[in-house]
């Protein structure tokens, strides 16, 4: 009975040591086939970004190329604008400063004819008589 028990135990060792082979086979089988899978989506993956992603990125490149170009110049003509506008005001202030000067001479000057003939009227109208100089308030007591 004991040689029956070791020609089952062996027969079982046996198939064991073969599925133990097949499953070491199929695990084998899946590595390469995900090996080959992985290598497969790569080449997809490069090739999809040597097509799509690179032209793509180069124009999105040449636009901001472009938009840097766009952003100098209207900072430039920015500070060309400003400086003409503070050279303007500048100009503008001094042409008011120069007209302010020039019509307070010029109303100074008619004052004085105006009260000078204004003068020469009352003297005239009232003869040699001389206007009293005003009564100051010590003069009142």
């Amino acid at each position: 009975m004991i040689e029956g028990s070791l020609e089952t135990t062996n027969l079982m060792l046996g198939i064991m040591a073969a599925v133990a082979v097949l499953e070491a086979l199929v695990l084998i089988g899946i590595a390469v086939g995900g090996f080959l899978m992985y290598r497969r989506v790569m080449q997809l993956v490069n090739d999809l970004e040597a097509r799509q992603i690179a032209p793509l990125r180069a124009q999105v490149d040449a636009i901001l190329g472009d938009v840097k170009a766009v952003t100098a110049r209207v900072s430039q003509q920015t500070e060309r604008v400003d400086h003409a506008i503070s050279g303007t005001m500048g100009r503008v202030d001094e042409t008011a400063e120069r007209v302010k000067t020039t019509v307070r001479e010029k109303v100074s000057y008619a004052t004085g004819v105006v009260r000078g003939l204004r003068a020469a009227i009352v003297s005239f109208l009232h003869g040699d008589h001389r206007p009293e100089p005003p009564a100051t308030a010590a003069g009142r007591l």
